[in-house]
């Protein structure tokens, strides 16, 4: 009994000495801290702008048909031409109609004539009242023939009535047109307007003389500037949606119509408010948080978002000017986490 009981005694005591010695290389538990970055936040303008696409149109894209029926005796420009305001494109059975202007003025002439030698009679008492305002009336008579004659002469040339450029030709020389046959196509591109569908929402932020930047698809990285310069008072019935049409300089002809084309409009500008970037929030089953470090800890926040402009969102609830916004490891910390601001 006396050997097992110092037996006894003597493993508990190996077993204390190796709880002690494994007790003292045990490592000390370490608190969890996450690295962060903060943007302080202070009072921000932000523009509340929409986006919408629209198509480009000639300024002026006018259809020239025949205004009379006859040969074509002359075609004077071919697609891609430039013509100038009043130049001609056709001339439809000038001849003729020279013709006839030139047989008019000639009996113009004539009745002017016998006009003036009846008043010398009538005065002389020769002629009869009644005799001399038969001259007056044939004379009247040759001058509305000859505006008439004149006024057909000036059909037969078809004219363009803008500057610009001959999109299509229709006719070639030596065929026969009617009246109101198409012509020629003529587009004046100096200027572009664009028409764009504005919802109703929006359209009372829009007026007259407003600038717009415009991008076109076909240069993605360019900008041109636009003014607004209509702002439709009735809605299209079909879509709800009010036309507004911007007009665009094209000095260098590069916007072509058919283009499809992009503006911004500024519907209001909002000053001394909270803006945050969008990658600061997080969307958490519906609800929009972010957070804010305080005294070196994380504090979740649900927000309410406003405006959007590019990367930054106003917040209308849940952020004040001042606080500490987590923009850089938000995504690894939850509420209450000590955080380390680096």
């Amino acid at each position: 009994m006396l050997i097992a009981a110092s037996m006894l005694v003597s493993l508990t005591a190996c077993s204390n000495g190796d709880a002690s010695e494994t007790a003292q290389h045990l490592p000390e538990t370490k608190e969890y801290v996450v690295n962060v970055k903060v943007e302080k936040l202070e009072p921000a303008a932000i523009t509340d702008t929409i986006m919408l696409p629209g198509e480009t149109e000639a300024m002026y894209d006018v259809a020239l048909a025949a205004e009379q029926e006859g040969l074509i005796e002359w075609v004077g420009v071919t697609e891609g031409d430039s013509v100038k305001a009043n130049g001609q494109i056709v001339r439809i059975d000038l001849k003729a109609l020279k013709a006839a202007k030139d047989r008019a003025e000639a009996n113009l002439r004539l009745k002017k004539h016998q006009l003036n030698r009846r008043k010398k009679l009538y005065e002389g008492n020769v002629l009869s009242r009644e005799e001399l305002e038969q001259a007056e009336t044939e004379y009247t008579v040759a001058e509305t023939n000859l505006r008439e004659a004149e006024v057909k002469y000036e059909h037969g040339i078809v004219v363009s009535p803008v500057a610009g450029m001959v999109n299509v030709v229709h006719v070639d020389p030596g065929e026969y047109v009617s009246k109101g046959t198409p012509i020629a196509t003529v587009v004046n591109v100096d200027r572009i307007k664009i028409t764009f569908n504005v919802p109703e929402m929006d359209v009372r932020f829009l007026s007259t003389g407003q600038t717009a930047p415009v991008k076109f698809d076909a240069y993605p990285n360019e900008k041109w500037s636009g003014v607004v310069d209509f702002v439709a008072w009735k809605a299209d019935p079909a879509t709800r949606t009010f036309p507004v049409r911007i007009i665009v300089k094209n000095t260098d002809g590069r916007i072509r119509p058919g283009m499809i084309a992009r503006a911004s409009f500024v519907r209001r500008s909002l000053n001394d408010i909270v803006s945050v970037p969008l990658f600061s929030v997080i969307d958490k089953g519906g609800e929009r948080i972010a957070f804010v470090e305080k005294d070196g800890v994380a504090e979740a926040r649900t927000v309410t978002l406003g405006v959007i402009d590019g990367d930054r969102v106003q917040i209308l609830a849940g952020l004040n000017v001042g606080e500490n916004l987590i923009v850089a490891g938000q995504r690894e910390i939850e509420d209450g986490v000590k955080v380390d601001v680096r």
